[in-house]
């Protein structure tokens, strides 16, 4: 396994966060600061202003006053600033690659990776504005009335994102908040901030009217700000199952709906039929190499069938030895940091009782980088075979660059392994079987099935998990519905009721 020095950037090389009231853009807020670390080397990089309940109140104002004129704006004008803003993310595609590496260690493969998945989102969306259309419905009664739909933006919506992959879930949620005529009130996690700043500035540049979108980092007592206004009517949030509960009590108490994807366990199944070399790529890039394994959906189980168990190993092995770990800035980096010293310290705690349960044998890594890494916050590529699939490793996101792998004999054993988690945002399937990929895609409890591939987030193809993983879509038109309602309009023909 390769690694190469890394040293941190001079603050210069990264922009001036801003707390984004719509146009007024502020380099202070109550909630006082956070000291942003450069994943690489531990050093301070900037101080991030956040915003406290203060400006969330200010900003909810703000989206009040232009309400009514965002909804009305024609669809032509929104779809117009939307694919401008598609545009500019285009333009300025390898510089929020580079944030992507300096806010949370992202390589810059993935972080380019990440740019077009936010491009393709916005620009789907952008083709909705003026496609959201309601039904006529006859009431089929005898006196000649009926009925029909009228899409409504809900009005304001409250959106919340966690740190791993900022810009596409920017581009997954808001893109599809503003199409349906909504202003936005985001919260991006403090801890990743330079990608988000760059994206409200670009909102800004591509016509986003003053006061309708607003973009900030803030404290937890912004988050709450937002859940609880009773201005915001719905929650879209990105995040994990703990924080995820707090946010459905508080909403339960204003009866507001929410739209939950809280990661996942994911396993991918591996048959002898599929392509093996394939699949062993599609396994080691999607958990090791993608984010560093800081995925919600990647297959970090790998559940292999016992007559290519040890071949597939094998190719695992070899794979993972020729990653290049180091400085995400570098070109030929697959492997960066994970995002802080609390993550390095919560996975290495994993894999140190995973050692003590015996519950796996680690073939490859399992602590931490040495020698010229040292200083960051660098996870050895980890491979864990012959895992229990009831110990915690084999059930908790490891969220980091690892993955474990379990032997099965039959379909029924497989299904079972896969399914003994109380995630259920992803499943994979490797196989050339057709019945078989139909007959699993079944039996999977899973948001989404991949079939002989890796992670793919489509703009135009529902995701969203079951179970802890959460509840409600996005992308495709389910996407755009969360944030519209339906009113229904039913016309009489003005007869008497009696007589």
């Amino acid at each position: 396994m390769a690694t190469v020095e890394a040293e941190a950037p001079a603050k210069s090389d990264t922009p001036t966060v801003h707390l984004h009231l719509g146009h007024d853009a502020r380099t202070s807020g109550a909630g006082g600061t956070h000291e942003h670390l450069h994943p690489v080397s531990q050093t301070v990089q900037a101080e991030i202003p956040l915003a406290g309940a203060a400006e969330v109140n200010e900003a909810v104002a703000k989206a009040e006053a232009v309400r009514e004129e965002w909804r009305r704006t024609s669809p032509e004008e929104r779809r117009t600033i939307l694919n401008r803003l598609a545009d500019l993310l285009v333009e300025n595609k390898a510089e929020l690659a580079r944030m992507a590496a300096l806010d949370g260690g992202t390589t810059l493969m993935v972080g380019e990776r990440g740019v077009d998945t936010a491009v393709g989102w916005t620009r789907y969306y952008a083709g909705w504005c003026d496609k959201l259309t309601g039904e006529l419905m006859s009431t089929f009664d005898t006196r000649g009335e009926f009925s029909y739909s009228v899409p409504e933006p809900i009005g304001i919506v409250g959106i919340i994102i966690t740190w791993n992959g900022p810009l596409i879930s920017l581009g997954m949620k808001v893109a599809a908040a503003l199409a349906a005529g909504n202003c936005v009130i985001c919260k991006p996690a403090e801890i990743t901030p330079f990608a988000p700043e760059m994206f409200a500035r670009l909102c800004k540049e591509a016509g986003v009217p003053d006061g309708v979108l607003s973009i900030f980092p803030g404290t937890a007592e912004a988050g709450e700000a937002i859940v609880r206004h009773k201005a915001i009517r719905k929650i879209s949030f990105t995040g994990g199952p703990i924080t995820a509960r707090k946010i459905l009590e508080a909403c339960a108490e204003e009866i507001k709906p929410t739209v939950m994807e809280l990661g996942g366990k994911s396993a991918s199944l591996v048959f002898p039929d599929c392509d093996i070399q394939a699949a062993a790529e599609r396994a080691v890039f999607w958990t090791v190499g993608c984010l560093a394994g800081q995925g919600c959906a990647l297959p970090t189980r790998q559940l292999v069938h016992a007559d290519v168990y040890d071949d597939f190993i094998a190719r695992l092995e070899a794979i993972i030895a020729k990653f290049k770990v180091g400085d995400p800035l570098d070109p030929e980096v697959m492997v960066g940091p994970v995002i802080n010293s609390a993550a390095t310290e919560r996975i290495l705690g994993m894999f140190e009782r995973a050692k003590a349960d015996n519950a796996g044998k680690f073939l490859l890594g399992g602590g931490r980088c040495e020698g010229e890494l040292a200083s960051g916050n660098f996870i050895e590529p980890t491979l864990i075979v012959d895992a229990d699939p009831d110990h915690e490793i084999s059930q908790v996101e490891i969220f980091g660059p690892a993955v474990v792998v379990m032997k099965f004999e039959t379909e029924d054993e497989a299904v079972a392994i896969a399914n003994n988690s109380e995630y259920g945002l992803a499943a994979y399937i490797q196989s050339n079987d057709i019945q078989r990929v139909h007959r699993l895609s079944e039996r999977l409890n899973a948001g989404g099935v991949y079939v002989n591939g890796g992670f793919q987030i489509n703009p135009h193809t529902p995701f969203g998990g079951v179970g802890i993983s959460g509840f409600g879509k996005e992308g495709g038109k389910a996407g755009i519905d969360e944030f519209l309602h339906y009113k229904t309009v039913t016309v009489g023909v003005g007869a008497p009721i009696f007589g």
